[in-house]
């Protein structure tokens, strides 16, 4: 059980606090580990960058909700070369600024800042991103950040947005639970090292179901929404104001 007491969640990062952060020594291992902790993670940056020649033009503002190292953004803006589209990056974690900018600098489109979402007043955008940030919000506090996006977006605009979310009942999270720590050993994590990772996310990632997910953008103002991936616990849905 070394892994687990010393808080070893693998790809060379700790939580001795028990307690899951972005900070630490996170932002240097973060995209080695997310790439072999969550399935189809780069294949869902590919369908966003797909999905955003539906969306982005001359001028567009592209934001990026919890943009971590910026690796999405940066596929992005080398899609979308104009030289009037803004990209802007959030994340509340200082380090994952860092990281983000440091490995965008070459592109002056491309902004970050390091804050809370629900504390920033946004620009108008074509189109708002939150890949597997939302989870981290505080339930009480995401109704509030659902409807700052959707105000913050133009007629037409999309949001998408990829979430951890829970199984319609027990039985199905059962097994969902089980095929995704397969899923874990598969990709070379131990016993140690899964339970590690899960004990640190209690009280920090809280995932919603697919149906409350839709409930929360629905109440927010979308009317136009659609999943566009799932597998297993990960699904990808797109909204359109």
């Amino acid at each position: 059980m070394a892994a687990e007491a010393s808080g070893n969640v693998g790809d060379e990062i700790t939580m001795p606090g028990r307690a899951w952060s972005f900070g630490g020594d996170v932002p240097r291992s973060f995209d080695r580990h997310v790439q072999r902790s969550v399935p189809l993670y780069l294949e869902g940056h590919d369908l966003i960058l797909r999905t955003s020649d539906f969306f982005l033009s001359p001028g567009s503002v592209v934001y990026d909700i919890g943009c971590s190292t910026g690796e999405l953004l940066l596929r992005l803006a080398q899609r979308h070369t104009d030289p009037d589209i803004r990209f802007y990056g959030i994340d509340r974690e200082q380090g994952m600024i860092e990281e983000a900018r440091r490995k965008c600098q070459a592109d002056e489109r491309i902004s970050f800042q390091c804050a809370e979402v629900r504390d920033l007043e946004l620009e108008k955008a074509d189109m708002i991103i939150s890949y597997y940030t939302i989870q981290f919000i505080r339930p009480r506090e995401r109704q509030e950040v659902f409807s700052q996006l959707y105000q913050a977006l133009n007629w037409g605009g999309a949001f998408v947005m990829f979430e951890k979310v829970r199984a319609s009942d027990a039985r199905f999270q059962d097994i969902i639970t089980q095929l995704y720590s397969d899923f874990k050993q598969d990709m070379g994590y131990s016993s140690d090292e899964i339970m590690a990772k899960s004990r640190s996310l209690k009280g920090v990632l809280e995932p919603f179901s697919s149906q409350a997910n839709m409930d929360l953008m629905e109440r927010a103002g979308f009317k136009d929404m659609i999943s566009i991936l799932k597998y297993l616990c990960f699904e990808g849905f797109l909204a359109i104001k």
